[in-house]
């Protein structure tokens, strides 16, 4: 029989696996954005902390949804070592432990490290040279005004009331008294609780923003895959000898004339040329030998673009099947939508369910689906760049990212990856509620004008008792600040409606959008103080 630390070391060994992976991962991915101009380390270093932290934050879910389950039979009653609830309030508690010191840190990284590097980095980009204590004290004083924010949202979420107040004729001062003795008796849980709801709905908006373009966007451009780069080589050439002509003909025209209209001409056809000429030294490398080789991995990436949008659409009806049935048989928008039971057929959800019997398939798989959303968040990322509402403030493109750019960058995906965490409930209701749990549900029958009750197994829910069914650790976070303030559950609510809508706006966009240039990416009107870098490293 597997006992307690069995169960334990079983997640925890894959735990550290995904640790590393997720490491792994980050450092590739910040160093591959990086500009190869303008490299910093302790921008790298910020980033990949940060983004490391936030997919530690999905990751845990598996294990969380493991042991909830773990500690069942599949004919619905407790193992021998789970029988006691101390023991499963214990091991349920090592697992709010892990969420609440993560979530604690994506609270740090996003109010305190990121701002500050942000901040300290933009000092030294100043024309003005200046010491590193006068570029600290800068930072410190513009980051002193993301920690007011933060230390106010806790002190909202701390003192929001949980329980009802001890008396209807009790004084004012007996009620705050009574809010700072539940703020000091959750230790904090409520107040963190707040500051990630309100960070995770402001992931709501990146989400909509970004992953909802880029879940069509990607496979859309793996199926159409870039232009012909040898068509393009003769088409910028043809512009150049154009734009030859056309800059001869100008100054044949004005001759010696020093006109400020006649000067911004010549400037700007001038402009083009160079961009021109970029552009002709990209594609001239896309025209070789071995570019060329890579053509027979053609039909793979159409393969793989097919499956990347055949998975877009079983993750936008299954998170359509579960906003359906929670306004068919939700608990209203009081109670944050909450879904007691799922009633239609939701097919991730039934794929995971019926996987996490065996593990680690069930961690395989949702794996493969967060990071899915999460590679389609950074496509929409690059897509559409990073803006501050009309005003575009960095570009994201591989190796020639600024470093305010990547900590821009890591600052979204966070709330993206926070906002993933919301979406990952709603997408998989019941894996991730509890998993393949069953219990014995009494069932009234009458037999021959007798009435007798019978026990039948049923997959656990909301409406089942604490003592029959474990709940997961991140479901009772989610649930516990939905019913507190139903605002939050609403709004994730109907955020998922606007995100399924900007869905299909983004696939309707990325059909009608052309093919990507060969050379996406590596050149751009308005990176003439790259280029001037990259012909001197040339």
């Amino acid at each position: 029989m597997v006992s307690l630390s069995g169960a334990l070391a079983a997640t925890w060994v894959p735990f550290v696996v995904i640790i590393i992976l997720a490491l792994l991962f980050s450092v590739v991915y910040i160093k591959y954005f990086m500009s190869k101009y303008d490299p910093s380390l302790s921008t790298t270093i910020s980033g990949i902390i940060s983004l490391t932290i936030a997919l530690l934050t999905v990751c845990l879910v598996p294990i969380d949804v493991f042991l909830a389950s773990f500690m069942k039979n599949s004919d619905g009653t407790f193992k021998e070592w789970a029988n006691s609830s101390d023991t499963r309030d214990s091991v349920e508690n090592t697992v709010a432990i892990g969420y609440y010191t993560l979530y604690a840190l994506v609270t740090f990284c996003l109010f305190l490290l990121l701002p500050f590097m942000y901040f300290f980095y933009e000092e030294k980009d100043e024309s003005n040279p200046t010491s590193c204590r006068s570029k600290f004290c800068t930072a410190s004083k513009y980051t002193v005004v993301f920690l007011i924010i933060a230390g106010v949202l806790m002190l909202i979420g701390g003192l929001v009331p949980t329980k009802p107040q001890p008396n209807g004729n009790s004084t004012e001062w007996d009620n705050v008294k009574n809010l700072f003795m539940q703020m000091g008796t959750n230790g904090g849980e409520d107040a963190l609780s707040f500051v990630i709801s309100i960070l995770s709905l402001i992931g709501m908006l990146a989400l909509i923003t970004y992953t909802a373009y880029g879940m069509s966007a990607l496979p859309m451009s793996l199926i159409k895959g870039q232009s012909n780069a040898k068509s393009e080589l003769e088409k910028v050439r043809q512009k150049q000898k154009d734009n030859k002509a056309h800059i001869q003909s100008v100054r044949e025209k004005y001759g010696g004339s020093r006109g400020s209209r006649n000067r911004q001409t010549v400037s700007k056809l001038e402009e083009d040329e160079r961009l021109l000429e970029r552009q002709e030294a990209h594609l001239e490398e896309k025209t070789n030998c071995f570019h060329r080789c890579l053509v027979i991995f053609r039909p793979f990436e159409v393969v793989i673009g097919v499956a990347f949008q055949l998975l877009t659409l079983l993750i936008f009806l299954s998170l359509l099947l579960t906003n359906i049935d929670k306004a068919l048989h939700g608990k209203g928008y009081k109670l944050g939508y909450a879904l007691p039971k799922r009633t239609l057929p939701n097919p991730i959800d039934i794929v995971l369910v019926f996987c996490q019997k065996v593990f680690p398939l069930d961690y395989i798989l949702f794996t493969a689906v967060v990071m899915y959303l999460i590679f389609c968040s950074m496509s929409g990322v690059r897509n559409i760049g990073i803006w501050f509402f009309w005003l575009k403030m960095y570009k994201i493109r591989p190796r020639r990212t600024r470093p305010q750019g990547i900590l821009m960058l890591c600052m979204i995906l966070m709330f993206i990856i926070l906002a993933i965490n919301i979406v990952v409930y709603q997408l998989t209701p019941q894996y991730s509620m509890y998993g393949s749990q069953m219990f014995k549900a009494p069932h009234n029958t009458t037999v021959l004008n007798k009435t007798s009750i019978i026990y039948k197994l049923e997959h656990c829910s909301l409406d089942s008792s604490r003592d029959d069914c474990v709940i997961t650790r991140m479901a009772l976070l989610l649930n516990r600040f939905f019913y507190k303030m139903w605002f939050f559950g609403a709004a994730y609510y109907w955020a998922t409606w606007v995100f399924l809508g900007f869905m299909v706006l983004g696939f309707l966009v990325a059909v009608i959008k052309k093919r990507k240039s060969a050379i996406d990416g590596e050149v751009d009107e308005d990176d003439f103080d790259e280029s001037d870098e990259e012909m001197i490293h040339a």
